[in-house]
């Protein structure tokens, strides 16, 4: 087995990883320019492997399918690779569905690769077609189509789907949910300057999707079932900093709010709060969560919990059936981020194409974009126990929290600057000791300087 090093280039933003002699113009995640991005050292890139890896089919055309699909052809040059999207199009960044909403994009710009990606890497793609049935036995699997595909290794990556919650009225009018660009084109054919909107939840997906309606003109209401936004995400002091920058994009946000019932004759005219609050809304869009697409896994006798479950090496309980992103769970983790799905996607194709590598999980992370002001959370956020220090500041009407136990960097959260991002994300997952800084009394710059 030979290799390659070739260049590569990390997005000081967000962590994207570009190969090529050159960083990008920008990137094609977070929209940073070419001066944000710094030289690392490539990942050795596979030229030959066994030649009897057989045929990969992948079924999820999201980061983890395509990861997986780039990783499999890189690691196998002689591996048949079939690609099954449900989505009519080429694969796009799905993570970008909301600056295009914004208008910070558009249509041509949100594929992930350009059309001639494909054939050149052999990678046969089958759009508008999705997964049905998993046949494990006879290792096929039934396309919605009727279509019958045979397979040695079968990736998962059929990603997630909105949660509905069980609520009168989702059935109206006026009543969306953003996983998929038609999605997003529905909405921007809906959406007028001045139209009242009410996104119902308050999480990283409903605040980006405020953020850019609101930069469209209309007038957006973001209910919020927690006491502080995002609480999956941020303390509640990063909840209130967060909250005060919405107050200046116009954006309203009702918290401590549990939709009862969306209203309307035929069409969306509020939503009723379970206290008996009437929200007038004119457009609703739901933004409470999304669901593993794991029930045809569990119907192919796999093990089920919230997502499939998946060893170290991506691989379900069956050897010969991996999957990542959205769809499984690894550790007792549904991590449900974009650099997460993209990192199970690039290790679970490796080892569909034969090359042995771990997954052995990453700090949990999320990044907020559209609202300019950035965010960004790694890690833990909240303390657990007394065992937990926490150094934080407000500086420049941002936020930013170190979150310690014993002499070890666990959890970050960077409202505004988040310069010391990839410093802090780096230092969390190789367990850097800060033994010597915290025998003083470190001020919250004292440890960004320190990173």
């Amino acid at each position: 087995m030979s290799v390659n090093e070739g260049k590569a280039w990390r997005c000081t933003v967000c962590g994207y990883i570009h190969y090529g002699d050159e960083p990008p113009d920008e990137c094609p995640v977070c929209n940073a320019p070419a001066s944000e991005f710094e030289p690392v050292e490539a990942e050795a890139k596979v030229e030959a492997q066994r030649s009897d890896v057989g045929k990969i089919v992948i079924a999820g055309a999201g980061i983890a399918g395509l990861s997986a699909a780039g990783a499999a052809r890189e690691a196998a040059p002689d591996a048949e690779i079939v690609l099954i999207s449900t989505d009519t199009e080429f694969p796009y960044y799905r993570l970008n569905l909301t600056r295009y909403l914004a208008g910070e994009i558009s249509d041509n710009e949100l594929p992930i690769h350009p059309p001639e990606w494909y054939a050149d890497n052999r990678i046969e793609l089958l759009t508008g077609n999705s997964l049905h049935k998993i046949n494990a036995a006879d290792k096929t699997v039934l396309l919605q189509d009727g279509t019958t595909v045979g397979f040695d290794r079968l990736v998962v990556t059929t990603g997630a789907y909105p949660f509905i919650p069980p609520i009168g009225g989702t059935e109206l009018t006026g009543v969306f949910s953003l996983r998929t660009a038609d999605n997003a084109r529905a909405i921007l054919d809906a959406v007028q300057p001045d139209k009242q909107v009410v996104v119902i939840g308050g999480g990283i997906l409903g605040l980006e999707t405020a953020g850019a309606l609101a930069l469209r003109g209309a007038k957006v209401t973001v209910l919020e079932a927690y006491d502080h936004l995002m609480p999956r995400q941020l303390n509640a002091k990063g909840g209130a900093v967060l909250l005060a920058h919405l107050g200046t994009l116009g954006i309203d946000v009702i918290k401590n709010a549990r939709a009862k019932q969306i209203e309307g004759e035929g069409i969306v005219s509020g939503v009723r709060l379970k206290d008996d609050t009437l929200v007038p809304a004119e457009m609703a869009v739901i933004t409470v969560g999304v669901r593993s697409n794991a029930w045809m896994l569990q119907e192919a006798g796999l093990i089920v919990n919230r997502g499939v479950l998946v060893d170290n090496f991506m691989r379900t309980s069956n050897p010969d059936i991996l999957a990542a992103g959205d769809v499984c769970e690894h550790d007792g983790v549904c991590y449900g981020s974009w650099a997460a799905a993209q990192y199970q996607g690039k290790i679970a194709g490796m080892n569909a194409a034969g090359i042995p590598t771990e997954f052995g999980g990453i700090p949990r992370s999320h990044m907020l974009k559209i609202l300019g002001k950035d965010m960004v959370s790694i890690g833990l956020i909240k303390p657990e126990d007394g065992s937990c220090c926490v150094i934080e500041d407000e500086p420049d009407g941002g936020y930013r929290m170190f979150m310690f136990r014993d002499d070890l960097l666990v959890g970050t959260l960077l409202i505004g600057d988040i310069a010391v991002n990839m410093p802090a994300r780096s230092a969390i997952e190789s367990r850097t000791s800060f033994v010597e800084l915290l025998t003083g009394s470190p001020s919250a710059q004292d440890v960004a300087a320190a990173l």
